[in-house]
């Protein structure tokens, strides 16, 4: 499935890559969730996450903060408060310092409590986008705090496009594991 381009395929696009993740997640074994991420210096993971995120958790409470930051960012401007996506001091050229510091921040989080907060902020990312119409979600210019990208954009980077990150990042570490023996 591309990239989605409607209301109705981002609600499924988000429903079913969600459910995979938790479906892989399911199926990831004792050793799997207990042997730290180990990509090493693999050429093709040169991107910082490949660093920062060290287990199941770390990329539990990755995609809850950004839920996070979506849904403020979204509900504070139909308020009426301008404010950008991400909160200052951050810009898109340091968005990687901002992802380091919710890291930080959820090192005492249990893997429980990360599945948790990601579900409940998944179930309220999905019913904050069923408000939107296809056209809101789609069309450029719609709200001026969105700037030159379409609102569905941000939702699809949060929703289906980021499990599909996770999927292959859950994906990867299997496959070291495995090589580990």
């Amino acid at each position: 499935m591309g990239r989605p381009t409607s209301k109705a395929d981002l609600l499924d696009a988000a429903a079913t890559n969600y459910e995979s993740l938790l479906a892989f997640i399911d199926t990831m074994t004792e050793q799997e969730l207990t042997t730290p991420f180990q990509f090493g210096e693999e050429p093709s993971k040169k991107e910082a996450h490949w660093k920062r995120d060290q287990n199941l958790r770390d990329v539990l409470t990755h995609l809850y903060e950004w839920h996070q930051l979506v849904l403020h960012w979204i509900t504070s401007n139909q308020n009426g408060d301008n404010i950008p996506l991400l909160p200052k001091p951050y810009t898109w050229k340091t968005y990687g310092t901002m992802n380091m510091q919710l890291w930080k921040k959820h090192q005492n989080t249990s893997l429980e409590d990360a599945k948790q907060m990601l579900g409940e902020s998944h179930h309220k990312t999905m019913q904050l986008l069923e408000t939107f119409s296809n056209e809101e979600l789609f069309t450029k210019g719609v709200f001026p705090w969105v700037g030159n990208s379409p609102l569905g954009s941000y939702f699809v980077s949060n929703t289906s496009s980021h499990y599909n990150w996770a999927i292959k990042k859950l994906k990867a570490h299997r496959k070291v594991v495995k090589s580990l023996g």
